[in-house]
């Protein structure tokens, strides 16, 4: 169970199922066994549309690898994310332009992801994720490609997202970023179990 206004730290050595946890929180993946409920809502993994729409309206994702599409600028990379969730032209170009002033990055809104340092791609990974005002924040590995430095400012920017009615859930194989989670779990064979619970 994950509540609202806390932010998860998932560690576990490679191979453990950490992203995997990720994709079927995300809906991406499809259980074996078992139930995952959304607002006490058990989900229907045959109901593939309702559920892409619920990603698309309720989970932002945040890969290590930006997974920006290059053929697209920064401001477009995330309003697109805003129009795949149903939402009109005009107000995704207005929450995009608000959200790159939010980053930091208004002056790099025209620019394309192969000109964009590792740090801004995932300014604009994280802006893009939030663009539909998710409830719950799923992030791989979000500063395992960076350097020291901008790893910081990365992980506070995504730890300044976390509000009452939100949660996040990062992976991650650094322990200096997992510990200052409300709560830390580790995966070890198969099974989760909390390190320090402060939740």
């Amino acid at each position: 169970k994950f509540k609202k206004g806390k932010i998860y730290s998932l560690m576990g050595p490679s191979g453990s199922g950490k992203s995997t946890l990720l994709n079927l929180l995300s809906l991406i993946d499809r259980p074996n066994s078992g139930l995952i409920n959304i607002n006490n809502k058990s989900i229907n993994f045959n109901a593939s549309k309702k559920n892409d729409l619920l990603r698309a309206n309720k989970i932002g994702i945040i890969y290590q690898q930006d997974n920006l599409l290059p053929d697209f600028t920064a401001l477009e990379n995330i309003y697109l994310a805003s129009l795949a969730a149903g939402n009109n032209k005009k107000n995704s170009v207005s929450k995009a332009k608000n959200l790159l002033k939010k980053i930091g990055l208004t002056n790099r809104s025209e620019h394309y992801p192969s000109q964009l340092s590792g740090g801004e791609k995932q300014r604009v990974s994280i802006a893009r994720a939030l663009i539909n005002n998710p409830q719950i924040i799923l992030a791989d590995e979000p500063t395992g490609s960076l350097d020291l430095d901008t790893a910081k400012e990365i992980f506070d920017l995504l730890k300044g997202q976390i509000n009452s009615n939100r949660l996040i859930i990062f992976a991650t194989h650094n322990r200096f970023f997992a510990n200052k989670a409300d709560c830390l779990l580790e995966i070890v064979n198969g099974n989760i179990r909390t390190i320090n619970g402060r939740v």
